[in-house]
Formats: C-alpha cells, structure tokens, sequence
C-alpha cells in the first residue's frame, strides 16, 4: 500500500480551506476555518478576505502537517477562479493560489487549478456516493451559495468540467437573501443555519408568494424587502425565516421544472453552502433523480478540488 496524497486549496471569500485525498479517491483530511465576519455586516470586502486568509492559514498548518505525515504529496488543486466563466476572478483566491505554487515548488509536484465551482460539483459528487456513476455522463449541477445561484449542464473532461449555464439568477443570489434576511432580524452571518432553525419551529401559515422564474432567470432581491415589512409588523423571526427559505425553495423548484423540460430525464446534482439546508432539500426531493451533497461538503470546502487534482494527475 503506497502513501501518496493529493492536496486541494480553497480560499473563497468566507472559508479557508485544505482538504487531503489518497490514492483510492479517499478524503482523509478536511480542514477549514471560517473568515470573521463583524456582527451585522452581511459579507466580507476582499481586501478583508485576503488579509483573513493569510491569518487563517497558518492556524490550518498542524492539522495539515499530521494529516501528511509520512505521506508522499504527488500533485495539488487549488481554486484559482470563482466560476467557469470568462473574465470570473476574485482576489481571495490568490492567497490560495500563492500557497499552492510554494507547496508545489518545495514537494517538485505539480500544481493543477480549478473553479471554486468545480470544486464544488466535484465535492458534492463524492459525498452524494455517486461520483463514479455520474462522472461517466453529462449532469446538470445547481450551484447555490453566498455568492452564486445558477444551474449548469455539466460535460466531465479529464481535466475537470466543461459547463454551460442553463438557469440563473438576474439579481442576487439565494445566499445573500437567506443573509440579507437574518442580518435585518440580527442573527449572525452568514445566516443559513440559524435560520433554518427557526424556520423548523415554525407551524403556522405561508402567506402566498409570487415567484419570479421565466427562461431560465429567477428574482430574489424582492423578498429582502418582503422580509423586512414581515418582521416590521410581526417581529416574528420564526415565521419571518420560513417565509424566506420558502420562497427561496419554490424558486428552485421553478428553475428544476424549466430544466427538467427540455432534460427530463438527466441526473441533477444540488452543491453550495445554501443547499446545506435540509428544508430545501426536501422540497426539491420530490424530483426525480437529484442527488445532493452532505452537509458538511454543500458548504465552502476543498474536498473537490483535491479530488480533481487526483483525477488529472493519474
């Protein structure tokens, strides 16, 4: 039995993140620490971000050092862009992206960069328990975060993924409502997991709600509004939560239906730190066919990209 590993880098703009894969496609380390954030701001300026990161990174060392030990490093992924899209960049990576050329220089192994997106589909495959029956054929993966809220149909290379965007949203992300939201009743960013707990104490009614989906784009920021007149009048955080991961779900439900239209059949995969969020994953459940990360791999991680590093290098 052999010691080589495979590193993966990941430094988004709300997690620091190193993840460890062996040979048989085996994540034996997943490594992170979130960057702070000040209670009440919705988000991170990049320059916080970077200078973030660079503090966290050495806090990751020991973990990263005992998870080596004795190990043969035989190439590294790192998340260099946050999207497969022309023109995609964002400072943070850069931290990730300096960190993975010295590790490389020092262990004389190559270094293979990815899409933070990549990395996330990639993740969410291995923890689906379907990565080798889905990576054979092309798939569609929603991406549902912080800072992206899309579909893509998905093409595996050997280098990775080939994407094509089939639905998306025409304003903010899923992510930034569900935050926008709990910053507005003062619960701490980012907000998804104590809003989802609030949301599951709640027993009474949903008001109607009118989503906006049509050719594959969908509107979100209206129900930041939506959320604030609700809490004004009612001050209720239980049923103001509900209300928001409600109307976040049908409008997921809406971009699957136009999707699953002209692809009725074709596997869908859910990735991203929203879709952590087991109410929306039993809304979207009812279709067929749909697979979903775990919740410790839906959020920020840099499971896929270690993963895909693996898969170039063999």
């Amino acid at each position: 039995m052999n010691n080589n590993v495979y590193l993966g880098f990941d430094t988004s703009n709300y997690t620091t993140s190193i993840a460890v894969c062996n040979d048989e496609g085996q994540v034996i380390a997943n490594i992170k620490k979130l960057l702070d954030v000040k209670h009440g701001e919705r988000g991170l300026r990049q320059s916080d971000a970077v200078f973030s990161h660079i503090k966290n990174l050495p806090l990751l060392a020991d973990e990263l050092a005992k998870a080596t030990e004795g190990c043969t490093v035989k190439a590294i992924g790192v998340s260099s862009t946050p999207r497969d899209a022309d023109g995609s960049y964002m400072p943070c990576f850069l931290v990730g992206k300096a960190l993975a050329s010295i590790v490389a220089a020092t262990h004389s192994t190559p270094v293979y960069e990815f899409s933070h997106q990549s990395g996330h589909i990639m993740a969410a495959l291995y923890s689906s328990g379907k990565l080798d029956e889905l990576i054979k054929n092309d798939f569609v993966a929603f991406h549902v975060s912080g800072g992206t809220t899309e579909a893509v149909l998905v093409k595996p290379t050997a280098n990775g993924f080939n994407v094509e965007i089939l639905a998306e949203t025409a304003d903010i992300s899923a992510g930034q409502a569900i935050d926008r939201a709990g910053v507005m009743m003062g619960l701490k960013f980012p907000c998804g997991r104590e809003l989802e707990a609030l949301a599951k104490d709640y027993n009474g009614k949903i008001p109607k709600q009118k989503i906006c989906v049509q050719d594959g784009k969908c509107n979100l920021s209206g129900v930041e509004n939506i959320a604030q007149k609700l809490y004004a009048e009612t001050n209720d955080k239980n049923f103001v939560s509900a209300y928001v991961l409600n109307f976040v779900a049908h409008t997921l439900v809406g971009l699957t239906e136009q999707i699953r239209e002209k692809y009725p059949s074709i596997p869908i995969l859910y990735a991203g730190g929203v879709m952590s969020n087991k109410f929306l994953q039993n809304k979207l459940s009812s279709f067929d066919n749909t697979y979903f990360a775990t919740p410790e791999l839906s959020c920020d991680n840099a499971v896929g990209i270690s993963l895909l590093a693996k898969r170039i290098n063999e």
